[in-house]
């Protein structure tokens, strides 16, 4: 599901700059004035306006339905892990006892001496 609309946000992002750029800017009036204005007759008569308008609107709006759905699901992605179980951590070992001050310590008990061999 995130692939494709993806790929369908991709395909809106280009269309939605290729319609921007078709569109002409505020100055192009200026344009008419010098024999510029018979270039847009493939639109009608009124101009490119509000044939061009109308698309780039329904195109912002995918835009924009598809950007929502993909922050939506890259923010529900479910949690998946390579590992598959965690290591129980276990409790460290105690301390030793504390040997007071005073307390004599017992001796080490020698090994018992092996028999002599024959």
């Amino acid at each position: 599901m995130t692939l494709a609309i993806t790929i369908i946000h991709i395909l809106v992002c280009v269309l939605l700059i290729v319609i921007v750029l078709l569109q002409t800017g505020k100055g192009a009036d200026i344009g008419a004035a010098f024999g510029g204005g018979s270039s847009q007759t493939v639109f009608g008569s009124a101009g490119p306006g509000g044939f061009l308008t109308k698309i780039t609107t329904a195109v912002a709006v995918v835009f924009m339905i598809t950007s929502i759905g993909l922050a939506y699901f890259s923010s529900h992605r479910p949690g998946s892990s390579i590992m598959k179980e965690q290591p129980r951590k276990t409790a460290p070992a105690p301390p030793p006892a504390p040997v007071e001050k005073g307390t004599p310590i017992a001796p080490a008990q020698p090994a018992p001496a092996a028999p002599a061999a024959k």
